[in-house]
């Protein structure tokens, strides 16, 4: 469930004042006993005060010290939340949020911290109604926001919690043709063309990858290719945004071990991404030529499953010598990789739960990457990370990395050595571009086991706050 924005008047039961860190308190509406109490808290350190006023409470929430602009944000939607799990406890149903002497963006970051922190998965309990979190709206009350700007705010958290809906999705409810199904009905609401290739079209183009990863399964595979192109677009060549659709992966022939099978419903959340992506773009009427693509399958056991030592060949003609059927992933990633070409892009990014090696090289706080043609956009992407506080961790591109996917009977073997497994990886997607070209390993961010403040437990969205950011700024700069 997400949170519901209005200016419209609201009968709030507790209210929520911003303020600097070195606000004079004597200048808030408190009584003299109200006063003294938050100045005891504020010698305890703390950065957000509670005080009860029956039959409503008001809360003061401070700014912290941190230097920069970025940080300070990334403190606020944390502070958000924060003070989400407390009106959740208390069994509050809406919230009066207002600023003093505050920037209008950390309110709304704020505001943000609150509705990505409320989000539950619950479609699937029984006690789904004991569970649910109380909160349910905030009232902003701020004369520098417009309604159109609180109404885009609403959409886009709306469109993030569907995405990580999807990704939280079993595959028994979700396979490849019911992942393409949910995909045009959200695509084609914001008023993006779609279209969805079926197995005989995809045999036809002859992505070799992608029916390679789904020859063990018993469900066909889908293909679909999203388009937002407004007249006003200030792009002549679209961006192309790719996302990995496998909806489970066992790891097919190379079987993973059962811990870390659990999850692989999440190896979709790439797709999820770059759907909701320009289905929010599309929302807002972004002015950019925007195209996604969304190769979908499941990656099972079967007698007639690929197995390590076949070769295959993706739909550009590469041969691939395939030594582990559990880097799957690029293979149906070459073959999109492949078709976007016939777009002739300005720039393609690709978002996939790839490595296990971009997990351990960083962990879940940053999402590994790299570029090749594109350092401008790069650049672009890196502070739109700072900003949204989804970072990103550069990665180099070098050739040398290319020596280690040579393969003896084929043009390429689809993994390489036992080190820099996320760069190999991404150099073997690079083999496929013949554009300005970024990659974004999303393994480690997409799914948390561990709830971790707003982004939750489960899928996270991971990526579309990003690229949403990137896009405007990329709009706003031609």
């Amino acid at each position: 469930m997400s949170l519901k924005f209005s200016q419209e008047p609201l009968a709030a039961q507790a209210s929520c004042l911003l303020v600097p860190s070195h606000f004079d308190t004597d200048l808030l509406p408190l009584s003299n006993d109200e006063k003294a109490w938050l100045g005891q808290q504020i010698m305890l350190k703390k950065d957000w005060v509670a005080i009860p006023r029956l039959p409503e409470w008001i809360i003061i929430a401070f700014s912290s010290h941190k230097e920069t602009a970025a940080a300070r944000l990334e403190h606020r939607r944390r502070q958000g939340n924060t003070v989400l799990g407390f009106l959740n406890s208390h069994g509050f149903k809406n919230l009066q949020l207002s600023a003093l002497e505050t920037e209008t963006d950390e309110l709304m970051a704020f505001a943000e911290g609150m509705a990505l922190g409320n989000y539950q998965f619950l479609k699937y309990r029984s006690d789904a109604g004991e569970k649910k979190n109380s909160m349910a709206e905030i009232l902003i009350q701020d004369s520098r926001l417009t309604k159109d700007q609180l109404d885009a705010f609403a959409m886009e958290i709306d469109t993030l919690i569907w995405a990580r809906n999807l990704v939280n999705e079993p595959l028994n409810y979700l396979n490849a043709e019911m992942l393409a199904e949910q995909i045009s009905l959200k695509a084609e609401s914001a008023g993006v063309k779609t279209e969805v290739l079926t197995k005989k079209k995809i045999e036809a183009l002859k992505m070799g990858g992608l029916l390679a990863v789904n020859r063990g399964s018993v469900d066909p595979p889908t293909f679909t290719i999203l388009e937002w192109k407004p007249e006003n677009a200030v792009n002549s060549k679209p961006v192309v945004l790719i996302g990995k659709g496998v909806v489970y992966d066992t790891g097919g022939m190379s079987l993973k071990p059962s811990g870390s099978m659990e999850t692989m419903k999440c190896d979709m959340a790439g797709s999820a991404a770059v759907s909701a992506i320009i289905a929010a773009a599309a929302s807002q009427k972004l002015a950019l030529h925007l195209v996604a693509l969304v190769p979908a399958t499941d990656n099972r056991v079967d007698g007639n499953a690929f197995v390590p030592g076949d070769v295959i060949t993706i739909s550009d003609g590469t041969t691939v010598e395939v030594l582990n059927t559990d880097a799957e992933g690029r293979l149906l990633l070459a073959d999109a990789l492949t078709y976007a070409k016939k777009f002739d892009p300005e720039l393609v990014i690709t978002y996939a739960t790839l490595t296990g090696a971009a997990t351990r090289a960083i962990g879940s706080q940053g999402i590994v990457a790299m570029e090749t043609k594109a350092e401008k956009e790069f650049a672009l992407l890196i502070e739109s990370g700072y900003h949204v506080h989804e970072r990103i961790a550069a990665f180099p591109m070098w050739d040398e990395y290319k020596d280690q996917l040579k393969s003896e009977i084929a043009d390429l073997k689809n993994i390489g050595g036992a080190e820099a497994g996320m760069i190999t990886a991404g150099k073997f997607l690079e083999h496929f571009t013949a554009y300005p070209f970024i990659h974004l390993d999303i393994a480690a961010t997409a799914f948390l086991e561990k709830r971790d403040s707003y982004r939750g437990l489960g899928g996270t969205g991971s990526g579309i706050r990003l690229t949403l950011d990137f896009l405007k700024k990329l709009a706003s700069k031609k």
